[in-house]
């Protein structure tokens, strides 16, 4: 069934919309074998295009494999995640996992469940530990697996930023770049959620992937091409949003991508034929409904010091917040206590720290965080 819109999880099809440059370019990326790091704010659509140019890659010689690593706590549930995805998205059948495992992964006695579902997937457990592989044995498999198979292998990983979390991270970050870097039949698409994670990650000179490969920014997709796009898929429901309207849906929610869509569906629900302000405004109040409970949670725990900054921004402070007018007007306690406040609520993605000051990076968080604490 074709959807109107998409929101909450990867886009594909028609739903996906612009994005043509940067497609272009990480599809010649993938073909050439550069390495490339992903890097934009939360609802961007970095998924939504990796998997676009996966399914594109028609060279039946390029194999384009995509792990999802956010629930990964350790350095060894990365190994396994990394290992049984590999099995799996280079093999045809179910009996060729099997075999894949006996070939690679000799001293292991896997686990393996097949869903009586045809097109479900196959659950797999390995049961990697130190006892029985050596982490740059796990990290040498998809060369091992390319020469075997005459491929080139393009791994992708998602949520990579968790790397950063394990014990010992830059231990763990030395090893796979002392592996990967020296893959001849390899390429690596890293990406994750948490942009400021991801940017020390990969543009600190002091941490190991400094340089890995070509830093590819998404910024925010035109309104002009969200607009004929949020039209047009009205359009197809046999119900009519004009301009200036499907604009406002843009201009709500700063053009993110994924709030894009979630609020023109709700805007479309809404409507009956012809789109009305009504209409708009309760697809709005249905978006801040939707989101509450997320946001609620993600305040959860928060000192007043640190709620007082977050309103600070919402007012439209970006810097001097060491000044003893801010300081005062908003309570924040001492000078020296707003350097921690920042960092913690960095830390949770609330804010994000640039050049030009501090911004709440969710437009819709602050929409919200305006009306619950005006």
């Amino acid at each position: 069934m074709e959807k109107a819109f998409v929101f909450g999880k990867s886009v594909e099809g028609v739903n996906f919309t612009d994005r043509v440059e940067e497609t272009k370019r990480l599809k010649m990326n993938f073909e050439n074998g550069i390495n490339v790091i992903l890097v934009s704010p939360r609802r961007m659509g970095k998924s939504s295009i990796v998997k676009k140019v996966k399914a594109e890659i028609a060279n039946p010689e390029i194999k384009i494999v995509y792990m999802d690593i956010y629930d990964c706590r350790s350095e060894y549930d990365f190994y396994n995640r990394f290992a049984s995805v590999l099995m799996k998205e280079t093999a045809t059948k179910s009996e060729q996992i099997i075999e894949n495992i006996k070939r690679f992964l000799i001293r292991l006695t896997p686990k393996i469940s097949f869903s009586p579902e045809p097109l479900s997937d196959i659950s797999l457990s390995l049961g990697i530990t130190p006892q029985n592989y050596q982490p740059e044995e796990i990290l040498q498999l998809p060369e091992l697996i390319a020469q075997e198979q005459g491929l080139h292998l393009v791994v992708c990983i998602d949520e990579f930023q968790q790397i950063g979390e394990f014990s010992d991270s830059v231990t763990v970050q030395k090893r796979l770049r002392g592996v990967w870097q020296h893959q001849q039949n390899v390429s690596y698409c890293l990406f994750g959620s948490k942009k400021h994670l991801m940017t020390n990650l990969f543009q600190n000179r002091k941490m190991p992937f400094y340089q890995f490969g070509e830093m590819m920014y998404l910024d925010k997709i035109p309104t002009d091409e969200w607009v004929s796009f949020i039209r047009s898929r009205f359009e197809c429901q046999g119900k009519h949003i004009s301009e200036a309207l499907a604009k406002r849906i843009c201009d709500t929610v700063e053009n993110f991508s994924s709030y894009v869509q979630q609020l023109a569906w709700n805007v479309l629900a809404e409507t009956d034929s012809e789109t009305t302000e009504q209409d708009f405004r309760n697809g709005v109040e249905a978006l801040m409904a939707q989101c509450s409970g997320l946001f609620e949670e993600q305040l959860k725990g928060l000192t007043s010091y640190q709620l007082n900054f977050i309103r600070a921004v919402c007012n439209g402070v970006h810097s001097d917040f060491g000044s003893k007018a801010v300081l005062e007007s908003y309570n924040l306690g001492s000078k020296s206590n707003v350097s921690r406040i920042m960092n913690a609520l960095r830390d949770r993605e609330l804010i994000d720290i640039g050049k030009d000051g501090v911004f709440i990076e969710d437009p819709v968080f602050r929409m919200w965080f305006m009306g619950a604490f005006a």
